[in-house]
């Protein structure tokens, strides 16, 4: 019987874009009165697409040295993060129905987490990299993990733990964001199938806010106003950039898109929301329509690589060449 081959670590990106976008209906649901069945419908496909995507990997990993080969991978690498941080953001969501079960696999989640993330810093600190191989997916590993971590641990009440976790992840979002910028700035240029990770590098704002809004509930502050402001100034450049994203033959990378998209609506759907304004209650829908539009699109487009004859050649062999 033949293995299967395995599959690239950045498809994981695919169950945390969906984690995403249900978090967006589910906040959707508490603010804007949004079905909450659209939110638990996407839940369970995220749950489903996490599971699946985890068992097609390790169906194609035939000894520890493949899988240590693929953490060690200078360009994907880093994606192996998205395996604890999704079972983190749906452990979280299960604890409102199972608290004792989604509790007991936060912390699991949280465990994994820590143990990729100080490998990978270690690995940062002794083992120089070109900065060919660096991109916005080098934020998973400490500022993702540790943000999602932070919310997660608030959901199921530990908010001690929770802002440990959140000052851990704007620590590391500094020092690795730093890093990032002056590899942009001065080259050499991202090639493109790694195009679509700069909106990971736009994410922590958004990402930090919705961690703050679950440890210090809705009260307005300094703290929020402060991450809107960041959310916006790191989204803008964006809309410049759609061109460019536009021209790209699409691939499963896309879903580096995802997850910014869905945290930036969650996160906005909340702050325009405390404004109980009719002109905010409507922006905040039009943030729900655009995340679910893009979402949509990317995994429309995504399960179309399914057929046989529209398989990329370029998803991994243009990664293996950075």
């Amino acid at each position: 019987m033949t293995r299967s081959t395995r599959i690239p670590l950045n498809t994981l990106g695919i169950g945390f874009g969906l984690s995403g976008l249900a978090g967006t209906w589910t906040a959707a649901a508490s603010a804007l009165g949004a079905p909450p069945l659209a939110g638990e419908a996407l839940w369970a496909v995220a749950a489903l697409a996490w599971a699946a995507t985890l068992i097609r990997y390790g169906l194609g990993v035939r000894s520890p040295r493949d899988l240590a080969a693929d953490l060690r991978h200078p360009v994907l690498g880093p994606f192996a993060a998205l395996a604890p941080a999704t079972g983190s953001l749906l452990a979280a969501h299960l604890a409102a129905y199972a608290p004792a079960a989604g509790a007991a696999l936060v912390w699991v989640m949280l465990a994994v987490a820590a143990a990729f993330g100080a490998w990978f810093v270690a690995a940062l600190l002794t083992a120089p990299r070109q900065a060919a191989t660096l991109h916005g997916g080098h934020l998973l590993p400490t500022v993702a993990a540790s943000l999602i971590a932070a919310q997660s641990l608030a959901v199921i009440g530990q908010r001690g733990a929770a802002v440990a976790l959140l000052g851990a992840g704007v620590l590391f979002w500094l020092l690795i964001g730093a890093v990032l910028l002056a590899r942009f700035v001065t080259g050499p240029e991202l090639p493109a199938p790694l195009l679509p990770t700069l909106a990971i590098f736009s994410a922590p704002p958004a990402v930090a806010g919705n961690a703050w809004w679950a440890i210090a509930g809705a009260r307005p502050g300094a703290a929020h106003e402060v991450l809107a402001g960041l959310m916006v100034a790191l989204l803008l450049p964006h809309l410049f950039l759609l061109r460019r994203y536009a021209r790209l033959p699409f691939a499963l990378g896309f879903w580096a898109f995802t997850f910014t998209t869905a945290a930036s609506a969650t996160y906005g759907v909340r702050l325009l929301t405390s404004a109980a304004a009719p002109v905010a209650t409507a922006g905040a829908w039009a943030l729900v329509a655009v995340a679910t539009a893009v979402i949509g699109g990317i995994g429309a487009r995504s399960l179309a690589l399914l057929l046989p004859a529209r398989r990329p050649h370029g998803e991994v062999a243009p990664l293996k060449a950075a």
